[in-house]
This record gives structure tokens, sequence and C-alpha cells, in this order.
């Protein structure tokens, strides 16, 4: 079996310029705060990212947008963090607000090989500006296409050797459907178990999704 307990700094092999990376959690929860960091600090720029918020400027995601390491992002809201509406305003990101239960089944779209899927939410606003529109039955629909990324960054409560997944309460939010929709999937754990010792049952992502397992 392939050994995929990795440390911050080799996950960081993966990381490079210019990449497409999803990144999970609801401002604080559930967010690869460790991952982050080590990005921050191997300082790897102009990554286009996927994330529900930017969060604060102080945590997570808007550290990397405080550091202006992304060139594109594509979010449901920019959170608490002012520099990313500063830097959106000033032309210096490029930001395209997605409404959030667009983005998360843009992303599960991605992750299930559809070539997207119908909704009326947005129709008669900017949203649809760009979009092919499609009636049915007489209503008017917006065609939301997949999203994809070369890598997801997402945390979990615990995972086995396998890379099984377990979530905590609020904690689950974008982490499993983001861990279908990327080429390679990275999990930050707060604990690592045995392969067996997690129930069948609270397992929200099989370990066959999960190419690399850190716990910092």
């Amino acid at each position: 079996m392939k050994n995929k307990i990795k440390t911050v700094a080799e996950a960081m092999e993966v990381i490079k310029d210019g990449q497409t990376i999803m990144i999970s959690g609801f401002t604080f929860a559930g967010t690869p705060e460790k991952l982050i960091d080590g990005m921050v600090e191997k300082g790897v720029k102009d990554l286009t990212l996927i994330t529900n918020d930017t969060g604060t400027a102080e945590f997570g995601i808007g550290k990397l947008i405080v550091n202006k390491m992304a060139k594109k992002l594509s979010c449901s809201h920019v959170g608490l963090n002012k520099e990313t509406g500063r830097q959106m305003t000033a032309g210096e990101l490029d930001v395209t607000l997605i409404p959030q239960g667009t983005i998360v089944e843009r992303i599960r779209a991605g992750g299930s090989g559809l070539g997207g899927f119908l909704t009326p939410t947005g129709v008669g606003t900017i949203v649809e500006e760009g979009k092919e529109k499609i009636n049915v039955d007489g209503k008017d629909y917006i065609l939301e296409k997949p999203l994809r990324a070369e890598i997801a960054l997402i945390k979990a409560w615990k995972a086995d050797k396998m890379g099984n997944l377990t979530y905590r309460r609020a904690a689950r939010n974008f982490n499993p459907v983001m861990a279908t929709a990327a080429d390679f999937v990275i999990v930050e754990v707060e604990e690592i178990v045995e392969i067996g010792e997690l129930d069948p049952e609270i397992i929200f992502t099989p370990g066959i999704m999960v190419d690399m397992i850190v716990k910092p």
C-alpha cells in the first residue's frame, strides 16, 4: 500500500506557480490553515483560487490574498477580508463572484464528470452575462459549467492510513465535494488512525480520492 502520509514540506513540492487550486472551508471552519501557511512560506504566485470565501486578512485563505499570491479568484463572497475587496476594486485581482449554491453545484458537476447544470439563479442579472441561456418549458435557465482544479486542499477531522476521511460537524462544508473535483487532493487532518478504526457510516470521502495526508 502506498504511503500517503507526508509532511507539510513534502506537500508543498506539489504546489506550483500558476496552478488552479481549490481550498475548502467556510471562514474559519474546515480550512486547511497549515497547508496555507506552507504556501505562504513557499511564496507561490499567479494562482487561480476556487473557494467559498477569503476569510480574514490574518487567517487561512486571506493570507494568500494579502501576500498577493493569487491572480484570479472564484468565490461566493469575500468574507471579512477587506484586502480582497480593495484588490478587486483596484483591478489587482480578477474576482468572479458566484452564488454559493451555484459554486457548490459547479464543483459537484466537475467532480461527477457532468457538462454543467441549468439554474434559474441569476437570470436577468449580471450573473448571466456571457453565459448560455436555455429555455425549458417556457422558463429561462442559465447553463453553469463545471469547475475543476489541479489541486484541492481540504481539511478533515480524522483520516485512516488509506485516506478515508471523516469531518467534524459544520467543518465538513465544502470539503467532500472539492475532494471529487481536483486532479490531486491533499488533506490536512487532526488525527490519523489505523485502517478499520473508522466506522464506514461516518466516512464521507473515500480514500481513493485522497492522494496525500498531512498531519501538522
